[in-house]
């Protein structure tokens, strides 16, 4: 569920997901710095400052009345550290979504944990019947991610990454 105000919390079994608020840019330039994690989406690591900058932006939202700006930072609950982040664009009955967890915490189910998770939390408000991700061809691991969300293929493509969704068409 969210509110008019930006995104409401959510939890799963070992994550908290906590609406992205600025203060947050620090710990996620960690989270983030590894050049490897931008193979798929381009794009290299940002600083803090950088980070900053652009959570100020995202944090006061869409230029668009139309459009919703919902960013979650992604806490592992046992360890109080941050892990990553997922994120809805919400624009009328229909959400696109992403999600990015940092490499020194890939291969623990995170991901598909959250992704799971923001699906069903979007679609339980009842506002939100469609969810889409967009994954590149060649990313095995997201596109599994996808399919454990309850993503399915569409055959239609944007930018070289494939259409995946849930929901209405």
């Amino acid at each position: 569920m969210t509110t008019n105000h930006g995104p409401a919390p959510f939890a799963t079994a070992r994550l908290d997901a906590e609406p992205l608020r600025v203060a947050y840019a620090d710990e996620m330039a960690a989270v983030l710095a590894d050049p490897a994690l931008y193979a798929f989406t381009g794009g290299a690591p940002e600083s803090a400052e950088r980070l900053r900058a652009r959570y100020a932006r995202q944090t006061a939202g869409s230029p668009d009345p139309d459009e919703l700006w919902w960013n979650w930072v992604l806490r592992i609950r046992d360890e109080g550290r941050l892990a990553g982040y997922v994120q809805a664009t919400v624009r009328g009955s229909g959400a696109e979504i992403a999600w990015v967890i940092g490499t020194e915490h890939q291969g623990r189910g995170y991901a598909t944990e959250a992704a799971r998770e923001l699906v069903a939390h979007l679609l339980g408000g009842g506002a939100v019947r469609t969810v889409v991700a967009h994954v590149h061809p060649d990313h095995a691991a997201s596109a599994a991610v996808a399919a454990a969300a309850g993503l399915v293929r569409t055959g239609e493509w944007e930018d070289g990454e494939e259409r995946w969704r849930r929901g209405e068409r």
